[in-house]
């Protein structure tokens, strides 16, 4: 919520995204807990806005190229709205119940590709304008 203080942004759409984010956790704890937590949403009738904030919170988005290399549904999970932006940095920037650095965040992923950690690395300084 500290993203959202002084911004015209939706602050109820960043709360909900933010309790519900990892809802896929119940069904998987891979890379696909995304795009399972948006299904679940969708299955209970959730708004679009709201399963697209658990869709695209992983890391800084993937694109459908990435999904389906990562034999995901090829569906663009990039986060566009600026809301999908906020909720996806703000995971970026905890591990556990604490805040990280970005750097922490960066270097404690050896597995992500460099274009996706440059990926994570321009959200990260689009929305920390908004702190």
């Amino acid at each position: 919520m500290e993203f959202s203080r002084e911004f015209p942004v939706d602050r109820t759409l960043i709360a909900t995204g933010a309790m519900i984010h990892d809802i896929g956790r119940a069904t998987t704890h891979s890379i696909a807990h995304g795009q399972a937590g948006a299904e679940t949403c969708r299955n209970f009738g959730f708004p679009e806005k709201i399963c697209r904030l658990v869709e695209c919170h992983i890391g800084a988005g993937l694109t459908a190229d990435e999904c389906a290399m990562l034999n995901l549904v090829p569906r663009n999970c990039v986060p566009v709205t600026l809301e999908e932006k906020i909720v996806a940095h703000a995971d970026n920037m905890v591990r556990g119940t604490r805040e990280i650095s970005l750097e922490a965040r960066l270097l404690g992923s050896p597995h992500l590709s460099r274009k996706i950690k440059i990926r994570m690395y321009r959200l990260a300084r689009e929305v920390e304008l908004f702190r």
